[in-house]
């Protein structure tokens, strides 16, 4: 799979919401949590459009808002988030798959709780029609090993390829030297 540029890349951020972060315990919440900050925070310096959805938010007791964090950090892309009232494929709601063609970006990174029920289909999804999609894999994360590793065959074989946050941002970046990792390198340290 060809590496990725800023340039025509956009991010995509599913279902990391206060509560649902909490199925994924596959991997740890701390690290779950500052890995999607870091993937934000990257994306908001460098200009890389980006696009959340969330699904059912008013479950308070379950799924809950989308992190705080990312209100903070994506103000406008928070505003703008597709709310989805139940559809599982989050490509499957026709408002949510338009905000990700509408970046008029061919390449997709993609990170999304939990990795087997909210991640798997939309990359998978986004992939046969045509994007090139990268999964950052400890941003997200299942409710247990079994379902996180099927969630990352099916996506391998699908062809999507599957990364760290810290390799992406590296990929990404290009140069250390560069505008781009002024940006990054404080993010990763």
């Amino acid at each position: 799979m060809k590496a990725f540029n800023i340039e025509d890349t956009a991010m995509i951020l599913i279902d990391h919401q206060v509560g649902t972060n909490t199925w994924a315990s596959t991997t740890p919440l701390e690290l779950l949590q500052r890995n999607v900050i870091i993937l934000a925070k990257f994306a908001k310096g460098t200009g890389m459009p980006t696009v959340l959805t969330s699904s059912q938010e008013t479950n308070v007791n379950v799924q809950g808002p989308l992190m705080p964090e990312l209100q903070e950090i994506l103000p406008e892309e928070f505003a703008a988030r597709i709310k989805r009232q139940g559809v599982v494929n989050a490509w499957d709601d026709e408002n949510f798959a338009n905000a990700c063609r509408n970046t008029g970006k061919k390449n997709f990174v993609m990170a999304g709780v939990t990795t087997d029920v909210c991640m798997v289909a939309p990359a998978i999804s986004a992939l046969e029609e045509g994007f090139n999609v990268k999964v950052v894999c400890d941003a997200c994360g299942s409710t247990n090993q079994i379902a996180e590793e099927m969630s990352w065959r099916r996506m391998e074989r699908a062809g999507i390829g599957l990364t760290s946050t810290n390799a992406i941002v590296a990929e990404l970046v290009k140069n250390w030297a560069s505008t781009a990792g002024a940006i990054a390198f404080p993010l990763l340290t």
